[in-house]
Parts: structure tokens; sequence; C-alpha cells
């Protein structure tokens, strides 16, 4: 690296160093990395291209962008990710979000305001993680009240974390649970949301570095077909769900063909056309309680 480094000039180093080592986004990543380290906005390194960039800034970021050569996702280097306009801390026991579960709560979101702006509505988050979905949902409406289940502890925790930042973790109940095991019995919803463990074991090892050896295996893979958790999912939440409530599934485009005839083999539940992502891709399948 020459020693007359600016801001402008460190960015496009690095972007092209990260393209060589495989990373998808380099320009973005090291946009984020660069802001991390010089404790700014992101938007903010765009008047500062002229600017030098002292030794201890690139000492700083040095070690970031080594890490993130090595696979490491930037999200787990900055310690959070932006999700629907809105921040959330990610640590290794939770997946970092990705923009196809916004799909999911685009709808969720729609479903809620359907029923009537004032109306209570109960909403079960399967599977929480980092808290994206419950959160949005206790943010953007006021009359839900929301249960978040995840059987990992340390993944409530940062959810629990996350929603306490935007100011909601009173409306929402933690419990620890695999899928729905540990939810009081009798207590129904209006709407189900999940994203669950969609990918199997096949798909799993033709997954990048990045995701394989960084983020949590347990909430990616479901097992041999992909299908297991939510082979489970159906049955309970067939029985969790008021009358014409809806279950909301983030899925693979590979086994949604699967996941829908799951759901007609269970006969109560009415189909509903599948969200597709902005690719033409299948990705949140949903239905209604009959």
């Amino acid at each position: 690296m020459p020693d007359d480094w600016t801001i402008g000039r460190l960015l496009q180093w690095t972007a092209d160093y990260l393209k060589q080592h495989g990373a998808e986004t380099p320009r973005l990543d090291a946009e984020v990395l660069l802001a991390h380290a010089r404790g700014c906005q992101r938007i903010q390194l765009y008047t500062a291209f002229d600017e030098p960039a002292s030794e201890e800034l690139r000492t700083k970021f040095r070690a970031l962008v080594k890490e993130r050569a090595e696979g490491k996702p930037v999200a787990y280097l900055v310690g959070y990710r932006e999700f629907y306009s809105m921040n959330f801390r990610v640590t290794p026991d939770v997946l970092v979000p990705r923009p196809e579960t916004e799909l999911l709560v685009v709808r969720l979101l729609d479903i809620a305001k359907e029923r009537g702006a004032g109306k209570p509505i109960a909403i079960a988050d399967v599977g929480v993680g980092s808290g994206i979905i419950a959160v949005v949902a206790a943010k953007r409406l006021s009359n839900a009240r929301i249960t978040a289940l995840d059987q990992s502890r340390e993944a409530l925790d940062v959810a629990r974390g996350n929603a306490e930042s935007h100011g909601v973790a009173d409306r929402i109940e933690w419990i620890q649970s695999d899928l729905f095991a540990a939810v009081p019995d009798g207590r129904k919803f209006d709407i189900v949301a999940s994203n669950p463990p969609y990918i199997s074991e096949g798909e799993y090892q033709q997954l990048s570095k990045t995701v394989k050896d960084f983020e949590p295996r347990a909430a990616l893979v479901a097992g041999p077909r992909g299908t297991e958790v939510i082979e489970r999912l159906l049955p309970q939440a067939a029985e969790r769900l008021n009358a014409t409530g809806w279950l909301l599934i983030e899925v693979s485009p590979m086994i949604e063909p699967q996941v829908r005839a799951f759901v007609e083999a269970d006969g109560r539940f009415s189909l509903e056309p599948t969200v597709k992502d902005l690719a033409g891709q299948p990705r949140v399948v949903q239905v209604r309680r009959m």
C-alpha cells in the first residue's frame, strides 16, 4: 500500500481487494467497514474522499478488512445490520438478516392492517433469531401482542436487546421454545410468522464460506430434505391459529412445491399465492386456517 492514502483511495483499493477474495458486494463492504472504523455514517464518506487517512484509521480498518477477506460477515464485524430501515445488533449466535425476509414482514404488516386499525391482533414469531420480524411488527403495529419463540437462549437475548433499543421490549413476550412446545396450552394467534431453518444438508455444502464458517448452522439446516422443521411447524401452527388466521413461512425456492404439498395434505389450511422475490423466485408461503 502507498503511504499517501486518502479515504477515496482506501475505498477503491479495498473494494478491489475484497472482490479478488470473493466478496459479493466488495464496494459496499469496504464502505461499511471504513465508516465503522472511522466512527461515522457511511454517507459521510462521500464528502471525505480527498481527506487523508491516518495511520491509526488504516490500522483499525486493515484488521477489519483482513477478517472480511477471510469470510467473516460484515454484520458480525461491525455488530449490526440494517433491516427495514432499522439497525439490528447481530452476533454469531444469530443469522445475518437477509433482504428476502422483508417480503414476509411487508406481508405480515399488510395482513394486520387489513384487519382494521386498533383491533387487537396476536402474532407469533417462531424462530425469532435477531428479532427482526417481532421488533418491526411491534414497532409498526401498536395494536399487536407479540410472542417471540426460539429454542436458542442466546438468540432470545440478542432479540430482546434489539427490542429494547427500539423501545418495544415490553410489548413482546419471550419464550425459549422448540416451535410451540413451551407455549401455554390454549394460546391462540391471528398470525404465525416464521423464517425457519429450510436448507437441506446437500444445499448447505454448496453455500459460501462466509455462511458455512460463521453463521449458526442450526438456524440454517433443517435436515437431509430441508423441510423437516416446516413439516413439524405446520400441524402445530394449525392448532395455534384462530379461524381464518394466517401462517407465513419464508422458504427456499427449491422446497416451495414440497411445502405447498404438505399444506394441502394437512387439510386444515387454504393455500394463498406464494410471495415472490424481485428475481421472481417463490419466497414466502402464505396459508390461512380454515
